[in-house]
């Protein structure tokens, strides 16, 4: 059985045991979180939302939090002495996909 949940702007594909990576959640490390927003269950039943399933629902554990690998971002105009470099990283909530009800 999996599901496809809508979290941080972005839709991911789920299944049960598996660990994923979002963006940052307001939840400490080794909360239970639990996605209301469930846009699909497929399996031996499939159920398309319209656009959630009614009454599904996707619990998750915090393992950790981070930030992600360095991403340099560089503005640069020729022959005008102008040059701009700047990192980023953005941090994330590692899940371990505990129960997908549905």
């Amino acid at each position: 059985m999996f599901a496809i949940i809508e979290t941080g702007g972005k839709q991911v594909k789920v299944e049960e045991g598996q660990s994923i990576f979002v963006e940052k959640l307001e939840v400490e490390e080794g909360a239970e979180f639990t996605f209301d927003k469930v846009l699909f269950v497929g399996g031996d039943s499939v159920k398309v939302g319209v656009p959630t399933v009614e009454g599904a629902t996707v619990t998750a554990t915090v393992e950790k939090h981070g930030r992600g690998k360095k991403i340099n971002v560089i503005k640069f105009k020729r022959r005008k002495n102008y040059s701009r470099k700047q990192g980023h990283r953005q941090p994330y909530t590692k899940l371990t996909i505990g129960k997908i009800n549905a």
